[in-house]
């Protein structure tokens, strides 16, 4: 298989930071908002250069999305920061009726999400935030996998005119995507061409679909991997000619199986490519406090799970 050297450890949201001040270095036009937690989700680079462009509005996230909108329609580019649980659970109708219905250029920024926010625990530990913001109309949803990806998506959504869910977390992962590999929204990443099996992920669990790549080569299993960073709008075209070679495939995620990518994907097998197809994700429960490694492996997101679904799917294809 392909190697990806690990360049580094570094956390997502630390890509985040970085980025956001570069794209506000770039562009006078990029304002910050924080609900009282700047310092966590690394927005201290850009609040510090640029403090008349910074708004902490405190613990108030719903009246940071109306300010947000309402500077969007003043020509700005808002970047709020929080949170996922707070980000999308606990605003879910500002976002709605504020800036998805009216297309409002206002990009949500969201860290600690999935399991590895680790021992914060189940209240912290939001694992529906993609069903949440992909079922609204107009809105983008992107879950970066390391550091050099995050930064990347950070100045492409920069660019980007329209509303968008960014999902990024709090621990420190494997930062192996190469600086230089081109990040274009809505267009999935063959990590790692195969022609027995395709695995689909996102998010921290893209490197986990690497590691488990390797463990199934070593069992003569040919899988070909792909990071699947934006879940809306999902690249149809590259899961859809990959699937129509190797004939079966499974999703794996840091989120219920309920309304993540894998369920994007099975709608869309079923209506274009019936195959046997399974989604690795968090079985209709919430979280609980452990460390992240500790919680992948409880929940089933480690890379041996991801073997034993596709050894099961492998199984379906060849009977």
């Amino acid at each position: 298989m392909k190697e990806y050297p690990v360049i580094n450890i570094k956390s997502t949201r630390a890509g985040f930071g970085d980025a956001l001040f570069e794209v506000g270095m770039k562009n006078k036009d990029i304002v910050a908002l924080s609900a009282d937690l700047s310092d966590s989700v690394k927005m201290t680079k850009f609040r510090q250069a640029f403090p008349e462009r910074f708004f902490q509005v405190g613990i108030a996230e719903a009246n940071m999305i109306g300010i947000a909108a309402g500077l969007a329609t003043g020509g700005k580019i808002p970047f709020t920061g929080t949170f996922a649980n707070f980000s999308t659970g606990r605003v879910y109708d500002q976002i709605r009726q504020s800036v998805a219905y009216s297309k409002k250029n206002v990009k949500i920024c969201a860290s600690h999400s999935g399991l590895t926010v680790g021992e914060d625990g189940a209240t912290h530990q939001i694992l529906e935030d993609i069903g949440l913001m992909k079922m609204l109309p107009n809105m983008t949803v992107i879950n970066t996998c390391d550091y050099n990806q995050t930064r990347q998506a950070v100045h492409a959504i920069s660019d980007f005119d329209g509303p968008v869910y960014l999902r990024f977390g709090r621990p420190d992962v494997p930062n192996f995507i190469p600086d230089d590999m081109p990040f274009e929204i809505g267009k999935g990443i063959i990590l790692n061409e195969g022609t027995d099996i395709t695995v689909f992920a996102t998010g921290h669990l893209v490197w986990k679909a690497l590691l488990a790549c390797k463990i199934l080569e070593e069992k003569g299993i040919s899988a070909e991997i792909i990071n699947i960073h934006t879940i809306k709008p999902l690249d149809k075209e590259l899961i859809l000619n990959s699937v129509h070679k190797t004939l079966c495939a499974i999703s794996v995620e840091e989120h219920q199986k309920s309304g993540g990518m894998g369920e994007s994907i099975a709608a869309l097998l079923s209506a274009e490519l019936p195959v046997f197809f399974e989604v690795v994700g968090v079985n209709d429960v919430f979280g609980e406090s452990g460390k992240p490694e500790e919680l992948l492996t409880k929940f089933g997101l480690s890379e041996n799970h991801i073997v034993e679904a596709a050894l099961k799917i492998l199984k379906k294809k060849t009977h």
